[in-house]
């Protein structure tokens, strides 16, 4: 059996539910881990997904943040907030276990911090929120499971992750703080699914809205699908599905999906 796993940045599941729709019947993944809902959990479009056959839960909020995971097999469990800090307001994880043959994928979806000003207190809170997932990640491998990290994590992890890397020298998804608190993520012995799979320049995920980002492939690579032991040995296939940026209203991210055998 094969299990694909998606995580796309759908900026605002209101103006993009007809792409989603259009990109689930199309590429069909297993499991869709959706961030930036911009939405209440009661305001979800949840009936028009479940109609194509997929299990819905959401951890949303208004206006902004919010994250949502969909599934073609069964949610045993799912639980929202990243562990860490009582006080954290903003809906950016949710944590699901999903039967699948033979045992259970546990699948996180998240959405890290920007990080921008880094002069503001903005910047602190995205580095302590990755230290809170670093010790997520510590506990959860233990479990000695297949596990998945799947979002968009803010985060360029290496110069061959951005266009013109030169022109993000000093923004936070590019400071060698995020930068490092990715590379300990990483040490625990998650296995970055993409770089597993390629070490080619030009694999982006991101493109701003703004200068012909997309027209001139001014893009970066900032979603990222982190793999336990359990889940990379399983790892048969990535894919970033490009071709949904030149749709029309696009989000200014687009679908990475894999597949685990």
């Amino acid at each position: 059996m094969t299990v694909s796993v998606a995580t796309w940045n759908v900026n605002g599941i209101k103006a993009r539910i007809d792409n989603l729709l259009t990109w689930l019947e199309e590429s069909k993944p297993d499991i869709a881990c959706l961030q930036e809902i911009k939405s209440v959990d009661e305001n979800f479009p949840k009936a028009r997904i479940e109609d194509l056959g997929y299990n819905v839960v959401t951890h949303g909020q208004k206006g902004f943040n919010g994250v949502a995971i969909l599934s073609l097999l069964p949610i045993d469990e799912a639980t929202p907030r990243l562990p860490g800090d009582d006080g954290d307001e903003q809906a950016r994880f949710l944590e699901a276990v999903v039967s699948v043959e033979g045992g259970a994928l546990r699948v996180c979806c998240l959405y890290l911090p920007n990080g921008n000003p880094v002069d503001s207190d903005k910047f602190p809170y995205k580095l302590s929120w990755m230290e809170r997932l670093e010790a997520f990640a510590r506990d959860r491998l233990a479990l000695e499971e297949p596990l998945i990290l799947a979002g968009d994590y803010n985060v360029i992890p290496m110069p061959e992750d951005a266009r013109h890397p030169d022109e993000w020298v000093g923004d936070a998804l590019y400071r060698p703080e995020s930068r490092g608190a990715f590379r300990r993520l990483a040490n625990l012995g998650m296995t970055d699914a993409l770089r597993a799979s390629s070490d080619a320049d030009g694999l982006y995920t991101f493109w701003d809205y703004q200068a012909g980002a997309w027209q001139k492939n001014n893009g970066i690579r900032i979603d990222h699908l982190m793999l336990s032991p359990q889940a990379a040995d399983r790892l048969s296939g990535v894919t970033i599905e490009k071709h949904v940026r030149g749709w029309e209203k696009p989000s200014d991210h687009v679908p990475v999906r894999i597949e685990l055998t």
